[in-house]
């Protein structure tokens, strides 16, 4: 195995342990993420969105074992990095947790494409 499947690895992995965090603890997120859910409602959608989708994104490439869907998260990674770094000057939200986020998804991105 090489250190780039490792990495591959990591990033999947990382993936879903982010959307368990969110699954099981919606309101540990909101401080990291600025989302907050007044209600039952809203931490059904962190549950649902930040926790099973990202479980299913990272879990996909790991089970299927077809390298195709790692590049696919790497893409997704990447539009997701695209998309926050042109909202963080549109929304004037350049603070840490966006900064952090915005590398992480720069580093899983390029990791899982190549």
């Amino acid at each position: 195995m090489t250190i780039l499947q490792v990495l591959k690895i990591v990033a999947a992995v990382g993936t879903i342990a982010t959307g368990i965090v969110s699954l099981f603890w919606p309101r540990s997120v909101q401080g990291f993420t600025g989302l907050t859910a007044p209600g039952p409602r809203g931490i059904t959608e962190l549950r649902a969105v930040l926790g099973g989708f990202f479980i299913a994104l990272g879990a996909a490439p790991l089970f299927l074992q077809v390298p195709q869907t790692y590049r696919m998260l790497g893409i997704a990674y990447l539009v997701v990095g695209l998309v926050r770094a042109i909202s963080m000057v549109a929304d004037k939200s350049v603070v840490q947790s966006n900064v952090i986020s915005l590398a992480v998804e720069i580093v899983f991105g390029v990791i899982l494409v190549l």
